[in-house]
């Protein structure tokens, strides 16, 4: 949505300002919002949800939620078992899950929401795919999980502040995990970088 102000055109008259000058200003103010290492993101349950609470961004809702189920399917954990994968995600949180361009399949967590979160450029959306976990002795149980382990917030719907590169692209899994290997791969970030939902160790999936 566009916005215009109002100028007052003989106050502009007797004090212009010098064109150099309004490019600094605009070149800084580009510089300080581009120098955070976090922005503010909005958790959604689904697509559903997205759309009521932003309806004129419904196609932006759609494009975001396809968006993370594709990355959850591509970078997400995967088992062997439905009980390996419940194991990490608590029971009746799994599903079978076959690729069309493959004969074999296996175990997912089901996708529980997904983040919103406009892009730094300002023109677009970005999103990414997050777990939970039903099991009381998961490091994710009662928190949200980013497909690479990242865990922050409360389970809740609502504004979060998270890591920039958070929505870079997560490299594509090509192995399955063992019973309890989400865990621990969540841990093992916890431990590497204090927060989970800033650490930056090695993926699991490559």
């Amino acid at each position: 949505m566009k916005r215009t102000a109002s100028i007052n055109l003989e106050r502009m008259r007797k004090a212009p300002v010098e064109p150099r000058r309004l490019t600094l200003v605009a070149a800084i103010a580009v510089a300080v919002s581009g120098c955070s290492d976090s922005r503010e993101a909005t958790v959604y349950n689904d697509v559903n949800d997205c759309i009521d609470a932003n309806p004129e961004l419904a196609e932006q809702c759609q494009t975001a939620y396809e968006s993370a189920l594709s990355e959850a399917a591509t970078s997400g954990p995967r088992y062997d078992s439905q009980l390996a994968c419940e194991s990490d995600f608590g029971q009746d949180s799994c599903r079978t899950y076959q690729p069309q361009d493959s004969n074999g399949s296996w175990f997912v967590p089901a996708m529980a929401g997904f983040l919103f979160a406009r892009a730094l450029d300002g023109n677009r959306y970005q999103s990414s795919a997050l777990y939970t976990s039903r099991y009381m002795r998961s490091p994710v149980y009662g928190k949200w999980s980013t497909v690479d382990g990242r865990v922050f917030g409360n389970g809740r719907q609502g504004r979060v502040s998270v890591d920039n590169d958070l929505f870079k692209p997560k490299p594509a899994v090509s192995r399955t995990m063992s019973r309890g290997g989400f865990g621990s791969v969540v841990a093992a970030k916890s431990n590497f970088g204090g927060s989970s939902s800033s650490s930056r160790s090695r993926s699991w999936g490559g």
